[in-house]
């Protein structure tokens, strides 16, 4: 079974960009490990949820997982989120140092 991204978000499928972005950044913010020291099932959602951001927010993967369900990455063919994601770059390229001063 498939993850769906969209609900992981908390979004339509016909979300804006602009939605995708305000739901990421409020659901990152809310589990994100350094808010939630220990907290594995935390840290388990943060993951999630940069994946699914990493997905939707890339219009090539998005559009391979609203066809199929999936995304295409060549270097292990059909899969999760594509290989080479990293959701610590997703988190610091919106947030940057603003985070890390925050706390």
């Amino acid at each position: 079974m498939s993850k769906d991204y969209y609900q992981i978000l908390g979004v339509n499928k016909n979300a804006t960009d602009a939605e995708l972005k305000k739901a990421y950044r409020k659901l990152a913010m809310q589990y994100h490990p350094d808010r939630n020291p220990g907290n594995e099932e935390a840290e388990n959602k943060f993951r999630e949820i940069n994946e699914a951001y990493g997905v939707l927010s890339d219009g090539t993967k998005r559009a391979q997982f609203d066809q199929y369900g999936r995304v295409f990455d060549e270097s292990n063919g059909f899969g999760g989120g594509g290989g080479g994601f990293s959701g610590d770059t997703i988190f610091e390229e919106f947030f940057g140092d603003v985070f890390g001063d925050f706390f």
